[in-house]
């Protein structure tokens, strides 16, 4: 499959959770697992009929691993942002990456409740609605407005923040200059689905993306989980690991 036919598959895949979105009445706690809601369930149900009939395989949050084996493994967040979903609050996304042997090949982040979307594919930059995106020039965190997960224990000097519940989304915000960067303040609350996709539009965009742990961001397991900093320069990046330091 071409990268064209990958990212012709992903859309397809963001427009069938749509659909299925659009007619769900009832978007609250499916009564399956804790933190798991009736919109999570009906998306998975709707991006896994897509993918698997493309032949590709998908390691999802809502259901697991489909086809692990195959050559091009999707990484699925059927809603990243499931809670503000259920709430009423319009900051959710379906995030998808497509891995290769190489890594992270082709990517959407679709802000499901406001039809934008982001993408991007290996070497070919990253896209807002199919207009380029670059990060924010900010290299001082005095200076800075970040996205948080989690709030942290101490100050870690920003100008603002916003804790905006969506990590795919946020991240993406770092790609295109809307936030200067972020910090996962708690410690591996971050599966491979919720950054995955947007580590391949922030990269694309021109941003900087570190494990806190100095791990490696790219996995596949169902249980990993990771702390991920992200910012638009270098210099905003390094302060942010050393102010991320102090809360281990």
């Amino acid at each position: 499959m071409d990268d064209d036919s990958l990212m012709a598959v992903l859309r397809q895949a963001v427009a069938a959770v749509a659909d299925a979105l659009a007619g769900l009445e009832d978007w609250g706690p499916a009564g399956t697992r804790p933190g798991q809601y009736r919109c999570d369930l009906v998306a998975d149900d709707a991006a896994l009929g897509v993918l698997e009939a493309a032949g590709l395989g998908v390691v999802s949050e809502e259901s697991g691993a489909h086809h692990p084996d195959r050559p091009v493994v999707v990484m699925l967040d059927p809603v990243d942002g499931s809670t503000n979903a259920a709430q009423g609050l319009p900051w959710y996304a379906t995030s998808l990456c497509a891995l290769d042997g190489d890594g992270p090949r082709a990517a959407v982040v679709a802000n499901q409740a406001r039809g934008l979307s982001y993408e991007a594919v290996r070497g070919q930059g990253a896209r807002r609605d199919g207009r380029p995106v670059t990060p924010s020039a900010c290299t001082a965190v005095a200076d800075s407005i970040l996205g948080l997960s989690g709030y942290p224990a101490r100050h870690l000097g920003w100008r603002q923040y916003r804790a905006l519940g969506a990590a795919a989304l946020d991240l993406c915000a770092v790609a295109d200059g809307t936030l200067d960067g972020y910090v996962d303040c708690s410690p591996d609350s971050l599966a491979p689905w919720d950054y995955m996709g947007a580590l391949l539009v922030c990269t694309e965009a021109g941003a900087v993306l570190a494990e806190a742990h100095s791990r490696d961001l790219v996995v596949r397991g169902h249980g990993q989980r990771r702390t991920v900093l992200a910012a638009g320069t270098p210099a905003l990046l390094a302060d942010l690991a050393e102010g991320r330091a102090w809360l281990d």
